[in-house]
């Protein structure tokens, strides 16, 4: 978990190797950081990206940026360049992304990394499939955003003014963002990283978390605003902290805004939500989760050519694949939240307002923040296009899954977390809200 860098005879060359050092820690903690953060570890897809049922570099893709490209290319579509933040706003509002959903981090994880310090944080906007990266001053801004098949796709927009700016793929990301943690897709992450002393022969550290780590354990170099007071957490304190998962909490400082902590120009918001945080940190690995059991199913199906017939490939079982989604979609090991957890930004109002809802006004998009984080303990992303495009065997094995656990069929211990109602509420907002839910979804909940 640590690299030492050499030291450097100048405070230039310091820095340079401090911005590098880091990088490559986290990349390295990565391999290592789901065990040690979550104490489980799930499987990972084995083959390449590019393997012939995949083609993630050169397989057609259809998402949302896919979509926006094509449109401001052919003028259907205009972006708007600001002085300040580029093209920030305009790309936000093309793609339904809330401002609301701002949260910044000044670990120094992008390769924009030279421009990312406490003064100056990196800004991360998000939606269930699409998050934007926003550096002030930085020469572009960092899209990634969730096709239906083809997994995370990584963009980058040009900071320059232009009538038509191009979108590009930018495979640049996946030097962080293809790892163990990202269970071996193109995926996203949460990365935690503990301030460094001002000290060449200093050791970064760095691990990833999400909804099941405990909240002690996470959000090591963010800025969180509306944390309630005597949270223990990692975040908001840019001093060399001294710290490993599962020790001992650590009080924060309390922020109800970033005002005073640096300059704000050119950020949209004054705040780095505490929900929005919650949120993003559930949805990275979901999103991951998702792609990896699309992508195992169509590798498992893709038919090897008559010389590789006798080759022995890795092992996929699906239903292992499902149960670990299922679990994570249903929120069974999530760390409890502290009670009366409030959104600063006015992005827990927004989230919860999304629907689908039914005819009693449900969503799954609906918040608790008094123990948990949703009111129905479900994900979201079970509306996404990726999930309805899995390969009919994959969607077959997750739905199966999910209706032992819902119904009460399902005898494990872990399960006792999820209450009679809530299953039955979650299954009666799946019968009006999800398209082709299985006909046996229609049964009694025990």
């Amino acid at each position: 978990m640590i690299v030492k860098p050499r030291p450097s005879g100048t405070g230039q060359m310091r820095r340079a190797l401090r911005g590098l050092v880091v990088l490559v820690a986290v990349v390295f903690v990565a391999l290592v950081s789901v065990t040690t953060v979550n104490g489980q570890r799930g499987g990972v897809f084995r083959e390449s990206r590019d393997h012939p049922a995949i083609r993630y570099s050169t397989g057609q893709t259809t998402d949302a940026v896919t979509a926006l490209e094509s449109a401001v290319r052919a003028g259907d579509v205009a972006l708007a360049f600001d002085p300040a933040t580029g093209y920030l706003h305009s790309i936000l509002a093309a793609l339904n992304v809330p401002i609301e959903s701002q949260v910044t981090v000044f670990s120094q994880t992008s390769f924009q990394a030279n421009r990312i310090n406490p003064e100056n944080p990196r800004a991360i906007f998000f939606n269930d499939t699409v998050a934007v990266g926003w550096v002030r001053g930085g020469d572009v801004l960092e899209i990634a955003s969730l096709d239906p098949s083809q997994g995370v796709l990584f963009y980058s927009i040009d900071q320059t003014p232009a009538e038509r700016p191009e979108i590009q793929r930018n495979d640049r990301c996946l030097a962080c963002h293809l790892s163990w943690d990202t269970l071996g897709v193109p995926g996203l992450m949460t990365i935690n990283t503990l301030p460094m002393p001002d000290d060449p022969n200093a050791y970064a550290v760095g691990w990833t978390t999400d909804h099941r780590s405990p909240l002690e354990d996470r959000w090591g170099s963010w800025y969180i605003t509306g944390a309630p007071p005597a949270l223990g957490h990692l975040g908001n304190t840019t001093e060399p902290t001294e710290y490993l998962p599962g020790g001992p909490s650590v009080p924060a400082p309390e922020f109800a805004t970033l005002e005073g902590l640096f300059d704000l120009s050119g950020y949209p918001t004054p705040y780095s939500d505490i929900v929005a945080m919650l949120v993003l940190e559930h949805r990275n690995h979901m999103t991951n989760l998702l792609v990896r059991i699309g992508w195992e199913a169509r590798v498992a199906s893709h038919p090897r050519p008559s010389a590789e017939s006798t080759r022995e490939g890795p092992e996929i079982d699906l239903e292992d694949t499902a149960e670990e989604l299922v679990d994570y979609l249903l929120f069974v090991d999530e760390a409890p939240l502290p009670a009366g957890l409030t959104s600063t930004s006015g992005f827990a109002e927004r989230f919860s307002s999304e629907g689908p809802f039914d005819g009693e006004d449900r969503s799954l998009h609906q918040l608790s923040l008094d123990g948990r984080l949703l009111r129905y303990p479900c994900s979201p992303l079970i509306y996404a296009a990726a999930f309805d495009a899995l390969p009919a065997d994959a969607l077959e094995v997750v739905y199966d899954r999910l209706w032992d656990v819902l119904s009460g069929a399902a005898a494990e211990p872990r399960y006792e977390v999820l209450s009679r109602q809530d299953r039955l509420a979650i299954v009666e907002i799946l019968r009006e809200t999800k398209t082709n839910l299985p006909d046996y979804f229609l049964g009694d909940v025990l």
